[in-house]
């Protein structure tokens, strides 16, 4: 029977970018082996939250200019530590228990990355939140 771990390392996608060598530091390798591929496999769970949070906050993100809009998702996830959370859990409810130990180990700046990280998808995926997709 294969375990927790096994499976969810196999379910990740592979980012052909996110390069590691032996000159990096331990959070960069950690990001770019485990948070990077984890994002992504979220991706489509971490658009269909932010849509649910802009609902929650009457629709006003979609009347928005793009550049606002942008401004919106960057203030969301830095001052609503509710909101904040809940996208931290769907990142960490993703790692092995290994990944699991090194994080909380460095859980701050571990977080800072992480954000960085779901930021920058969200923002991307900026046409994926027209109010049609909604």
């Amino acid at each position: 029977m294969e375990t927790r771990d096994s499976l969810l390392l196999r379910m990740r996608p592979e980012i052909s970018s996110a390069k590691i060598n032996a000159n990096m530091s331990a959070d960069e390798f950690f990001q770019n082996k485990t948070l990077r591929p984890v994002a992504k496999l979220q991706n489509e769970l971490l658009l269909a939250v932010f849509r649910n949070y802009a609902a929650k906050h009457k629709n006003v993100f979609y009347d928005l200019t793009i550049e606002k809009r942008l401004d919106y998702i960057e203030n969301a996830i830095h001052k609503d530590m509710k909101f904040r959370n809940s996208l931290k859990g769907i990142i960490i409810g993703q790692f092995t228990l290994e990944e699991f130990e090194i994080y909380i180990k460095n859980s701050s700046a571990l977080n800072k990355r992480m954000m960085d990280i779901v930021k920058e998808r969200l923002k991307s995926n900026i046409q994926l939140l027209e109010y049609d997709f909604a």
